[in-house]
This record gives structure tokens, C-alpha cells and sequence, in this order.
């Protein structure tokens, strides 16, 4: 009766190992091929998701973008955080972009290379630092705010004594989960600012831009906590709201956590 299974149990045997040949049975290869958003994020906090969008006043394609960006921070106000990085490179049209700066390309450039994409486009949504798609695109917008608004936060950051001077913002925070080779990020938003447009592709219109971001810096943590200041920069008024973010990352700028506060 055993007999009768040799031939069948060969031919499987054989199978598999074709199939492992030619596939290459490697964690690494299989890693590489998994989708992004079906790689689950250990960890036990409630969902984030940051949005960092790379926008310029100089490209006619961005300003939905910009309208989209505010209508999911209006929309999420808790779940969602939004950000907007003005890049320089449209500058050479004739508008310099107010908000642009040359640090902004760089980091899009380092995002894009990391996701294997050649070069660098406006309007480009980063998510949670592990995708990117047009950022004028409603339906991915949504859609990639399902997937991971449904994806628990390896990180829960937590701010204590915020205070907003003349010149600086100061503060503490502490840390709750695995900071083993994460960084900390500060980032400060102003909430909306309208601008009128008198050269480039936008030349004659009047545009509102929200959650720019127009400072941010990298923190020192010891023992999971710190304290961190950051300067506000000459374009932001007294009266203007803005917003305090701290957000963890991987070195590979994955986002594993993040909170915000705002200042009036």
C-alpha cells in the first residue's frame, strides 16, 4: 500500500524545489516583492497617518492638492497629519515660492529614492513615509487614509509643557514603545496663509495654502524622553495659529508615531 505514494510524493518534492529554484527561496527577495500596505506595523497605538505633501506656488497642477491636503486635515483632525512642503525647484519660472526651501527637495529627493522613484514631481503625497502618489489624486488620498488609519502605531509621543514665545517654542516629551534606532522629529506647521500670485504658472491667481510647514528639526532622546526647542522662523506673525508635530521614524524615515498640538 506505501508503495503507491512514492511516485506522487517525488513529483511534489520535485515541485517545490523547481519552484524554489526559479523563484529564489530568499526572506530578503520575498520582502522586497510584498506590498507596502500589506506590511503590518507592530505595535499597540492608535492609528496615524501623515500626509507630507510637496507642493510649490509656481506649479499650476498643485493648488488642488492644496485644497485636497485641508479638506482631509477638516475632515480627519485627529487621525490625520497633514503637512506641506514648498520645494524650490519651480522657483526658476519667475514666482519664488515664499515657503520654498532647498532642504524641502532634498528630503523629497532622499523619499524618492528610497520608494525607486527617479527623480522628483509636484504634487507628490508621502504616507506614513512608505508610499507616494499624486497628491491631487482623491481616491488614493482616501483610500491610502483607510488602509492606514486601520494600522496600528509602533510609537505614542506624548508633549508636556508647550509654551510659545516671541522667537521660540519650547517643550518636553516622552516616548512610549521601541525607540531602538528611531529618530524624533519636530516640525512646525502655520495653519493657512493666502498669497497673490504675480508671476509664473499661477501668475493673476490668489492661492491659500495650509499646514506649511516652515520649521522643523531632528531631537535628542535619553531614556525615551527630552525637551526641545524650536525657533520660529521671521514669515510667522504673533497672531498667526500654528501647530507643534513630533513624529518618530525609522533612519529610513518609516513613520512609527506622531502627535500635535496647536498654538494659538
Amino acid at each position: 500500500m506505501a508503495k503507491k505514494f512514492i511516485i506522487p510524493a517525488l513529483v511534489v518534492f520535485f515541485t517545490a524545489f523547481v519552484f524554489m529554484a526559479f523563484y529564489g527561496f530568499d526572506k530578503q527577495t520575498i520582502l522586497e516583492k510584498k506590498p507596502t500596505e500589506e506590511i503590518e506595523t507592530p505595535g499597540g497605538y492608535d492609528p496615524i497617518v501623515v500626509l507630507e505633501l510637496f507642493t510649490s506656488q509656481g506649479c499650476s497642477s498643485c493648488p488642488p492638492a492644496d485644497v485636497l491636503l485641508q479638506k482631509v486635515k477638516q475632515q480627519y483632525p485627529d487621525k490625520v497629519f497633514a503637512l506641506s512642503y514648498h520645494v524650490d525647484y519651480w522657483n526658476y519660472i519667475g514666482w519664488e515660492d515664499p515657503f520654498s526651501k532647498s532642504q524641502y527637495t532634498t528630503k523629497q529627493r532622499f523619499y524618492n529614492r528610497k520608494l525607486g522613484y527617479n527623480g522628483n514631481y509636484t504634487p507628490e503625497a508621502i504616507v506614513n513615509g512608505r508610499e507616494h502618489f499624486v497628491g491631487s489624486s482623491s481616491a488614493k488620498m482616501n483610500a491610502k487614509i483607510s488602509t492606514y488609519g486601520e494600522t496600528k502605531a509602533e510609537n505614542k509621543i506624548n508633549l508636556e509643557n508647550v509654551n510659545r514665545g516671541i522667537k521660540t517654542v519650547t517643550f518636553d516629551f516622552s516616548v512610549d514603545g521601541d525607540l531602538a534606532n528611531k529618530l524624533v522629529r519636530a516640525v512646525l506647521v502655520l495653519d493657512e496663509r493666502t498669497t497673490s500670485v504675480k508671476r509664473g504658472e499661477n501668475r493673476s491667481r490668489i492661492l491659500t495654502n495650509s499646514n506649511i510647514v516652515v520649521a522643523e528639526k531632528y531631537l535628542e532622546v535619553n531614556g525615551g524622553a527630552g525637551s526641545g526647542q524650536i525657533t520660529l522662523p521671521a514669515l510667522v506673525n504673533p497672531k498667526d495659529v500654528i501647530t507643534l508635530m513630533l513624529i518618530t521614524e525609522t533612519d529610513n524615515l518609516d513613520v512609527t508615531g506622531a502627535t500635535k498640538l496647536k498654538l494659538l
